[in-house]
């Protein structure tokens, strides 16, 4: 039974969200807008186009403080942190001692002595209990400051112009996955060249009560309600533009079944920079090989691949689509499933049971859509 709304969690753009006719529902406990009245394919394409507007506010924001800070994000962590220089931003995963995934999360380092995780909605607080599980003997102070921050991404081609009608901040000097403190529409905020889109684009960090201020004026700048404005958009948006550019989700492509190497995640794993949570599980595993790898697969046939559906190679089931749906700017169906790594190939036929129906696909080189630089 889903929950009513006044059980949900808010963002502090709730009300924001409502007015604009936003669609409400339930994601892990939160009450978050699936779409507006624009609709999906719209946003979709918007944010491909021109620009598109997303509220992040959900995801979870946890300080790590203290001389000790690399040592520890290093231990709980695949990537190296040591690796980070100030104002860089890192993916990474919270990893268990099997090497499967808590968590895959963004590192950004401030300060050899100050460091935020920003993880994901649904699991701040499992990832918060597991941290704190998890705690040496160095030297840090972590604190989960999820609820002070709002969070905002604006990406798409025409982001960095709307933006920097609001900051001072020279936003074309910001590297890709690096960040800067500055301020935007006269608040403090932190601005990082990230993105879940396959876009170019800018996510922003502010005090949550200055959410609803921001938001309105991204919109205004960014000409919201002309053909080429900038669109808001909604988890489902969210989700097709992070298929079409290939990017895991947790719950789906990551979990706690799910190990780095069969998620072709091997370019975080960084096996060399010391001891780290399951670390020896998958330095045996990068040297015996995986028996099951993640791929992406597009639709031959008529029909669209959904999450959970089976899929079959040679007549006998091979493995789950993870994640499936059309993708709106490449105008196909698409996927990504685990397959024995046998068949991990391009060229590769297999089928999926869509809805009773054995539906042909081909698996491909992810990621589908990649922007020109």
């Amino acid at each position: 039974m889903t929950a009513v709304a006044s059980e949900l969690k808010q963002t502090p753009l709730n009300d924001a969200h409502r007015k604009m006719g936003g669609r409400m529902v339930d994601f892990g406990g939160w009450d978050m807008p699936v779409q507006y009245p624009a609709g999906t394919i719209a946003e979709h394409l918007r944010t491909r186009t021109h620009a598109g507007l997303f509220d992040v506010s959900h995801m979870g924001e946890i300080d790590v403080t203290g001389p000790e800070s690399i040592q520890f994000i290093n231990r709980l962590t695949s990537n190296d942190a040591s690796k980070l220089i100030d104002g860089q931003a890192q993916y990474s995963a919270l990893t268990t001692p099997q090497g499967t995934v808590i968590d895959d999360l963004l590192v950004y380092r401030f300060a050899s002595d100050r460091f935020m995780l920003v993880v994901n909605a649904g699991t701040t607080e499992k990832d918060w209990d597991w941290i704190l599980a998890h705690r040496g003997d160095e030297s840090v102070e972590l604190k989960n400051v999820s609820a002070d921050y709002c969070q905002l991404a604006l990406q798409g081609p025409d982001a960095l112009n709307i933006l920097q009608g609001l900051t001072s901040t020279a936003l074309a000097e910001i590297k890709y996955y690096h960040f800067t403190e500055g301020q935007v529409d006269g608040t403090d905020a932190i601005i990082s060249r990230t993105g879940y889109t396959g876009e170019d684009g800018f996510e922003v960090y502010a005090t949550a009560g200055k959410a609803e201020q921001i938001w309105n004026r991204m919109l205004e700048e960014g000409a919201y309600g002309s053909p080429e404005g900038v669109l808001p958009c909604g988890l489902a948006a969210r989700n097709t533009l992070r298929l079409e550019a290939g990017m895991a989700l947790y719950g789906h492509e990551i979990d706690e079944t799910t190990t780095l190497l069969e998620a072709n995640l091997g370019w975080i794993c960084k096996l060399n920079k010391g001891d780290f949570i399951g670390r020896d599980v998958l330095a045996k595993q990068k040297e015996e090989g995986v028996t099951r790898r993640l791929v992406g697969f597009e639709v031959t046939e008529r029909g669209i691949a959904r999450d959970g559906q089976d899929v079959l190679i040679d007549g006998a089931r091979a493995g789950t689509v993870t994640s499936g749906s059309p993708a709106p700017y490449l105008k196909k169906n698409i996927g990504m499933a685990y397959v024995p790594t046998e068949f991990a190939k391009e060229g590769q036929e297999i089928q999926i049971n869509v809805r009773g129906k054995l539906t042909g696909a081909e698996i491909v080189k992810v990621p589908f859509y990649k922007r020109e630089k």
